[in-house]
């Protein structure tokens, strides 16, 4: 029998605990290139944002740096955080237990960052065998969350409409998308002082919530014809 749902799990924050380390590496890196820059700044303001849209920001305060400059910067920004990755990377509390939990769905990771990033994260957190080649990069796709369409291509691949979907998101860009996809949307919000679930969105605080809430979305999603 096919499973009722289809789970689309973001990576950075959401699979991984990344996102403090490419915070730090971010302001490491880009004041070196002219763009005056925090990890508090990132954490706050741009988690899940593609990198070059916040590159582009900052230009808009502090200054275009060129073409050049830029490519320069993102090939040290994610050589320096492949490194970290490698060496520090962590699953998410609660997540493989999650993930177990959950093994009778089936399930891909779409992100906003590029394929290798996805796949150094789950290679180095030993988290590749819940998803083996059903990787979703925004890179190879060309479509960045916030625009839905990046789940739309997901979902589509995995064989499931929209409805049969539920998004595994904790950034702003991601919740939004899956909503705008006309998903089931659970936001693993971590940070719940400081950020706020939308209308629409089932709000955890913990990895391990999920299988419930999965459970009883089960429950409230007729069986597939």
């Amino acid at each position: 029998m096919t499973a009722s749902l289809c789970l689309l799990f973001d990576s950075d924050g959401t699979l991984v605990d990344s996102e403090i380390l490419l915070a730090q590496v971010m302001a490491d890196v880009l004041p070196d290139y002219g763009l005056p820059f925090t990890a508090a700044e990132y954490m706050h303001d741009f988690r899940g944002v593609r990198f070059l849209d916040i590159v582009r920001t900052l230009e808009q305060r502090h200054g275009e740096i060129g073409e050049t400059q830029c490519l320069d910067l993102e090939e040290a920004m994610r050589s320096r955080m492949e490194t970290r990755m490698r060496a520090e990377l962590r699953a998410i509390e609660g997540m493989p237990a999650a993930l177990n939990a959950l093994s009778a769905y089936p399930r891909a990771v779409v992100s906003n960052g590029p394929d290798r990033k996805i796949r150094c994260a789950m290679e180095s957190t030993g988290l590749a065998s819940h998803f083996g080649e059903r990787l979703f990069s925004a890179y190879a796709l060309e479509v960045w969350k916030p625009d839905p369409r990046l789940f739309h291509i997901a979902a589509e691949a995995m064989g499931y409409p929209p409805e049969r979907c539920v998004v595994v998101d904790d950034a702003a860009v991601g919740v939004a998308a899956g909503l705008e996809a006309g998903m089931h949307v659970i936001h693993l919000n971590r940070f719940p002082d400081e950020e706020t679930t939308p209308d629409g969105a089932i709000a955890i605080n913990h990895a391990s919530e999920l299988p419930a809430v999965i459970e009883q979305l089960v429950r409230q999603t007729p069986a597939l014809a």
